[in-house]
């Protein structure tokens, strides 16, 4: 298990890994942690090409910020990579059972700023697909984004693709 510091709040943010493809991280109830989500993420998806890697950090940002924005933690992020066709599935795990809205903000006491409310929209535009698995402890929710690799003398491939 390695262990990622936010600098920023100096508190390791745990990382770990049970299966080939899956990479998970417990950002536990940290709200600030969203500069070291985006490390690890770009860490973490080496081999990811630059265009397909912006839109994952940004479907990642949006996904954190909004579990973030919208309810209490723990949160946890997991990335799993597929090799056919070559994609990323992000998935942020909250206890709250509210499901998200396309252009909603809780605009007062949002904890991340009040110009908040089109996370989703931009989430529906870059990925392939995303949506919502409702569970007993409270929600997923994914994405999907199709991306290209860089060629392994530039950037290192991860062997589980």
């Amino acid at each position: 298990m390695a262990e990622y510091m936010d600098v920023e709040h100096a508190h390791p943010i745990s990382e770990s890994c049970d299966e080939p493809g899956l990479s998970s991280l417990d950002l536990g109830n940290d709200v600030h942690a969203l500069a070291a989500v985006r490390r690890w993420t770009r860490d973490t998806l080496a081999g990811v090409a630059e265009d397909g890697l912006d839109a994952v950090l940004l479907v990642v940002n949006e996904l954190v910020s909004n579990a973030v924005d919208h309810g209490r933690g723990p949160w946890r992020l997991r990335l799993r990579r597929s090799a056919t066709p070559f994609s990323v599935r992000v998935e942020v795990d909250d206890p709250s059972p509210e499901p998200p809205g396309l252009g909603r903000s809780c605009l007062d006491g949002s904890c991340l700023g009040a110009s908040r409310g089109g996370g989703l929209i931009v989430v529906s535009r870059l990925a392939d697909d995303w949506g919502v698995i409702h569970g007993s402890g409270g929600k997923t929710v994914w994405a999907e984004i199709t991306c290209g690799r860089t060629s392994s003398a530039t950037r290192p491939v991860f062997s589980a693709w």
